[in-house]
């Protein structure tokens, strides 16, 4: 039989299959057919057989079918904008075909696209965990030791002398001790196995980033005990799990909902990838808790303190409650047995700025939060926008007027203005909304002595003296 008489890859797709590897071998097999005397239509039935089902397709919910609790009171013209932004990033969140119900927090701010679930965000969803729903800075969190009356100052010295902010980890000889245990645990595990990964997992312990993250020193209302608090995340590791996780649940999208936004792509909790990457977020959650450790051992022993009950709680994670995964996008668990070793007593941490306490909250796990409460003070505008509307105040005039008798640093050398208190929400509109919804009980109040900040990243110097 002449070649122009045999099958090609044309006929297996106009017979309904998908190209792909499968292809020289169903060819193989259309043709042998042939050459033994079956009709084309002969052919065409038995390779019908081989054709895999569509996958299952899930379709978005129709525009607001799944509603949200909203626990934000806008008070002016800048809060209605904000208001109305999150309402619109919250109604596109709440089409993806997985999500069941949602709540924003009184610290509620648009954090991309539209579509794109907002800091202050809660979204349940059954059956899934979707990786742009807790960010690429996974298990943001926040740990507080009580340091009894150990010296404010003594103890902001000693933190600034073994803290690291600013890009990437620390330097070779400089590092912080990584288990062995913990760094098998990520080899063992598909999404963190990459030698870059485990590199990253040793390089950044005891490091703290940029941004919104610091290390605060203040004294608590209700016992006068210096008070040691620090805000990051996973770092390097985190980012990266981030990033696989986003590529896998891709895959999914592409398969199953393709009309799904990219951002709110997720991998099927039951599914072998599911497994994985839970797994991946507990290992990196212990990961982070033992970097809060890590600083505040290492503060304390620098300060020659003696420290007492440590409390630690994340806002940018997934929660499992029964068949529903809970994401928090900047919003903190307000139930008091949301982790087995969540070392809460109850209590959860909530900054404001660093001119303003620190809240330390009991959740009530309300129902209108879908059990949350805020993770902090939010923003009413973008950081660019701040800086515009510091007009001709220079960021030093501006940070000596907004902490006023308070020891403020910047590991960089130089103010971030965009992190000063003016930037943030009212810290007293957002404490009166937690109230106000029911979110929290407020318990104490950690007043401020100093804080340390990454500072103005432009400039970052990344080898100052004295620093580790």
């Amino acid at each position: 039989m002449k070649d122009d008489m045999m099958f090609t890859g044309d006929d297996l797709t106009a017979w309904g299959h998908a190209p792909g590897p499968q292809f020289p071998e169903l060819l193989a097999l259309a043709n042998s057919m042939l050459l033994a005397g079956k009709t084309q239509e002969d052919v065409r039935d038995a390779l019908h057989s081989k054709i895999p089902p569509k996958p299952e397709q899930f379709e978005l919910h129709p525009v607001d079918a799944v509603t949200f609790h909203e626990n934000l009171n806008p008070a002016d013209e800048d809060e209605i904008a904000n208001f109305e932004k999150v309402r619109s990033t919250m109604r596109a969140v709440m089409r993806t075909p997985t999500v069941v119900g949602g709540a924003i927090m009184p610290d509620a701010c648009p954090a991309g696209p539209i579509g794109t679930i907002p800091v202050g965000g809660v979204i349940a969803a059954r059956n899934a965990i979707h990786p742009g729903m807790h960010s690429a800075d996974i298990c943001c969190s926040l740990m507080m030791s009580d340091l009894g009356d150990a010296d404010p100052a003594t103890v902001l010295d000693a933190a600034d002398s073994v803290t690291h902010f600013g890009p990437g980890g620390r330097a070779q000889g400089k590092r912080f001790t990584v288990s062995l245990d913990l760094l098998d645990a990520f080899r063992g595990n598909a999404f963190l196995a990459a030698a870059k990964t485990v590199h990253a997992a040793q390089e950044h312990m005891g490091t703290q980033g940029d941004g919104n993250h610091f290390l605060f020193v203040g004294t608590s209302r209700a016992s006068g005990h210096t008070m040691l608090v620090t805000h990051h995340g996973s770092r390097g590791p985190g980012a990266k799990l981030f990033k696989a996780g986003m590529e896998v649940a891709e895959r999914y999208r592409k398969m199953h909902s393709p009309q799904t936004l990219k951002q709110n792509a997720w991998i099927p909790a039951d599914s072998p990838d599911g497994e994985a990457y839970w797994e991946a977020l507990q290992i990196i959650r212990r990961w982070t808790k033992t970097n809060h450790n890590s600083i505040h051992q290492a503060t304390v022993e620098a300060a020659g303190v003696t420290m007492g009950e440590r409390v630690w709680n994340e806002h940018n994670f997934v929660f499992r409650r029964g068949d529903l995964y809970l994401h928090g996008k900047g919003a903190t668990p307000g139930w008091s047995d949301f982790a087995d070793d969540a070392d809460t007593c109850g209590r959860t941490i909530i900054p404001l700025n660093m001119a303003e306490p620190i809240l330390i909250v009991r959740g009530k796990d309300a129902a209108n939060g879908l059990g949350f409460s805020p993770h902090g003070a939010g923003r009413n505008w973008s950081r660019t926008e701040h800086m515009r509307r510091l007009g001709d105040k220079t960021p030093e005039q501006a940070l000596a007027e907004e902490t006023k008798g308070l020891d403020v640093r910047f590991f960089a050398g130089k103010v971030d203005a965009s992190e000063l208190p003016s930037s943030y929400k009212p810290a007293d509109a957002v404490a009166a909304q937690i109230t106000e919804f029911g979110l929290a009980e407020i318990v104490d109040w950690i007043d401020p002595f100093g804080c340390i900040m990454a500072g103005d990243m432009p400039r970052f110097r990344r080898h100052r003296k004295g620093r580790r």
